[in-house]
């Protein structure tokens, strides 16, 4: 019962940072079923059907707020399946530590993108043109679909990275379309498992207690994003794709659990960092907004 109620509490904390930055709740949660022994493929269908009900929650939250794009959300939906439904069937004959530092690599340097590309602005307002095409999306969902399923977390850090890093949507609309996408790439991992593993292989316990946990946070993220400025939210995602992956990074290269707790502390003061600088030039770019307002209406006048 005590690990049930944890489990909760996890859920909780790890749906909120989802949806407030598109990312982490699969990550964290599988981690820590993971820690507790599950087996990886329990572990992440646990997690996927957990998913199911708080991506739920989460899309109608975000669509609330108005931070969805439905043409993002119905491009990706499809692809996101196939590539969910593909990676949990093969899970137990596919070796996702292999490819994980690879792809940890590349979220990392567009992690550093994100956030050198908010922090790079200064005084200016972040501006977002065009919108992302379907052969820019397409790919990306088939890929963060599998990777979602074969690692138990995959598709808030591909695609939010993806899309804060080629600048075609502001960040609230690119966390919101893609926890918004997940359902769909949730019941295809799940449906992927359930013809994989079976009804008996999967812990239904650990599931429901993700999702209570998920489903109480998934509105109060939601209105986190919607009232967060661009700014704030894209060095926030930014500095949490760095720190998730440079873990991973270090860990694959040899680092001692002492060097990886020491640069998780260096990044981690770096990031909050970032955060307030970001605040502060949030401030300052409103200040000056309001005061060109001012002596725009003092001119007209």
């Amino acid at each position: 019962m005590r690990k049930l109620l944890v489990l909760g509490f996890v859920g909780l904390l790890a749906q909120l940072v989802d949806g407030s930055l598109g990312m982490a709740y699969g990550v964290t949660s599988s981690t820590l079923l993971l820690a507790a022994g599950v087996a990886p493929a329990a572990a992440s269908a646990a997690v996927h059907f957990s998913e199911i009900g708080t991506s739920l929650v989460s899309g109608a939250s975000h669509a609330k707020f108005g931070n969805v794009d439905w043409r993002t959300v119905s491009i990706l939906a499809v692809p996101g399946f196939v590539g969910a439904f593909a990676g949990a069937t093969f899970l137990v004959s596919l070796d996702g530590d292999t490819a994980k530092p690879w792809v940890a690599g590349i979220l990392l340097a567009l992690g550093v993108y994100v956030v050198w590309r908010f922090l790079a602005l200064g005084g200016r307002r972040p501006q977002f043109k065009g919108r992302p095409s379907a052969w820019f999306l397409a790919p990306m969902g088939v890929f963060g679909g599998a990777l979602d399923a074969v690692g138990g977390g995959g598709w808030g850090p591909v695609g939010t990275t993806t899309l804060l890093s080629s600048g075609r949507l502001e960040p609230r609309k690119v966390v919101g379309s893609i926890d918004t996408s997940e359902f769909v790439v949730a019941v295809g991992g799940s449906l992927g498992f359930l013809v994989g593993l079976g009804s008996a292989g999967i812990e239904w316990g650990y599931a429901l207690a993700l999702l209570v946990g998920g489903v109480v946070a998934a509105p109060i993220a939601a209105y986190l994003v919607r009232i967060l400025p661009a700014r704030v939210l894209g060095v926030g995602a930014g500095g949490l794709i760095i720190l998730t992956n440079s873990k991973t990074i270090a860990e694959t290269l040899g680092a001692t659990g002492a060097q990886v707790v020491a640069l998780a502390a260096v990044l981690f003061v770096t990031w909050v960092s970032g955060i307030v600088w970001a605040v502060r030039q949030e401030r300052a770019a409103r200040a000056a907004a309001q005061t060109e307002e001012l002596e725009a209406a003092y001119a007209a006048s």
